[in-house]
C-alpha cells in the first residue's frame, strides 16, 4: 500500500440547523436538554483507555444557574499525570505506525458520528455547561468540531502528496513522522470545537496528546472523549485529565518528554507555560514546539456609513454572547493548525 494515493477532496462546511419551532430537530435537542439537565453524572480522568477515580472531586455547574450541579469530575494528581504520561508514552509506538490514512479515517468517523448520532448530545452538554444559546452551540459544537475534522482531512491528504520530483530510476518519497514524546493540549472554556482540534490535529500527525480541558467545558468535553473512543481511536492516543491548571501544567512542562503545547486560554497561563518551557530547556529530548492563541474581546471600529440599531445589536452581542464561530470556521478552511506537529525526513 505504500505506493497508493489517497486524496481526501476539499470537503463543503456542515450544514448549519436552525432549530426552529415545531421542528424535529428543536424537539431533539429539547429531549437532550432535559435528559442532561435531569441526571448529574460522575466524570472521571480517562488515562490510557481506562477510568479512573481520584476522589478528588469538584462540581460543574451551569453558568447561567449557579445552583444547577450538573456533573461531578474527579481532579488529576500527581499520580495520575504521571499515569497519563506514561500512557502517552506507550501508545505513541503504535499510533505512529499506522498509515496517515488510516489516522484520517479516524477523524472521519468522528466527524460522522457528531454529524449525526451524537449531534443533539454535543449541542445540549454546550448549551448547559458553557451557557451558549441553540445556535451558538450548533455552529461551534456541531458544524466546527466536524469541519475541523473534516478539513484536516483534507489538508493531510495535501501534506503527502506532495512529494518530490525523481529522475528515471529514483524514487524519493517524504515521511511525517509525529514528536519525540507527548503533546500537552490545554484548551478553552468558550469553544467545544477548539478543544476536540487541539487535541485531534496533532493526534491526526501521529502524536499523542495529555488533554488539560477548563472546568467550565468538562461535560462537553467528556462526550467528545466517548466519541472519539467509539470511532476507533486506540486507548491512551488522548488521555482525559482535567484537575488543577498549575499542578498539571508545571508537572507536564517539566517531563523530559514534553514535545509539544496546543494552547488557547489567558495570556497570563501562556506566558507562564512558555516560561517553565524555557526553564527547561536542559531537559527535554527535544526542543517543544509551542503553539498558542491567547487573548479577548477586541475594540470595534465602526463606519459612519453603518445603521446605527444594527451596530448597536452586534456591540451588545459581542460582549456578552460568544462571537467567533462563524469566523473560526472560516479559519479551519485556510489554516490547518496541525503543521507545528511532525517533523519530516526522507
Amino acid at each position: 500500500m505504500n505506493n497508493a494515493v489517497f486524496i481526501f477532496d476539499y470537503p463543503a462546511n456542515e450544514p448549519v440547523r436552525s432549530y426552529s419551532p415545531g421542528s424535529k430537530d428543536r424537539k431533539e435537542l429539547q429531549a437532550e436538554l432535559d435528559r442532561l439537565s435531569s441526571n448529574q453524572i460522575e466524570i472521571p480522568l480517562i488515562i490510557g483507555g481506562k477510568e479512573v477515580y481520584t476522589n478528588n472531586i469538584d462540581s460543574i455547574t451551569m453558568p447561567h444557574d449557579h445552583g444547577h450541579v450538573l456533573a461531578r469530575y474527579h481532579k488529576a494528581g500527581e499520580k495520575e499525570v504521571k499515569m497519563a504520561i506514561d500512557a502517552a508514552l506507550k501508545a505513541h509506538r503504535e499510533w505512529e505506525s499506522f498509515s496517515w490514512f488510516e489516522r484520517a479515517s479516524v477523524t472521519l468517523k468522528i466527524a460522522e458520528l457528531l454529524s449525526k448520532k451524537y449531534r443533539m448530545l454535543i449541542n445540549a452538554a454546550t448549551m448547559l455547561g458553557q451557557s451558549k444559546s441553540a445556535y451558538q452551540a450548533e455552529i461551534d459544537a456541531a458544524c466546527e468540531t466536524i469541519d475541523f475534522l473534516r478539513f484536516n482531512a483534507h489538508y493531510i491528504s495535501d501534506i503527502y502528496n506532495e512529494q518530490p520530483h525523481s529522475d528515471p530510476g529514483i524514487i524519493n518519497r517524504l515521511e511525517y513522522r509525529p514528536l519525540e514524546g507527548f503533546v500537552f493540549a490545554v484548551t478553552p472554556f468558550n469553544f467545544t470545537a477548539i478543544a476536540s482540534n487541539l487535541n485531534m490535529a496533532p493526534v491526526l500527525m501521529g502524536n499523542t496528546t495529555l488533554w488539560k480541558p477548563a472546568t467550565t467545558s468538562i461535560l462537553s468535553n467528556y462526550i467528545l472523549m466517548q466519541v472519539f473512543k467509539e470511532a476507533g481511536l486506540p486507548d491512551g492516543v488522548i488521555n482525559f485529565i482535567p484537575g488543577q491548571g498549575s499542578q498539571v501544567g508545571n508537572q507536564v512542562v517539566a517531563d523530559k518528554n514534553f514535545a509539544g503545547l496546543h494552547f488557547t486560554g489567558s495570556n497570563g497561563t501562556f506566558n507562564k507555560l512558555w516560561q517553565n518551557t524555557a526553564a527547561n530547556l536542559a531537559n527535554y529530548r527535544s526542543y517543544p514546539r509551542i503553539v498558542g492563541e491567547t487573548g479577548g474581546k477586541d475594540f470595534v471600529l465602526v463606519h459612519p456609513s453603518a445603521k446605527v440599531d444594527e451596530v448597536s445589536t452586534a456591540l451588545v452581542r459581542g460582549a456578552f454572547e460568544y462571537h467567533r464561530g462563524d469566523a473560526c470556521r472560516n479559519q479551519s478552511r485556510r489554516s490547518p493548525r496541525f503543521q507545528q506537529f511532525y517533523e519530516c525526513g526522507n
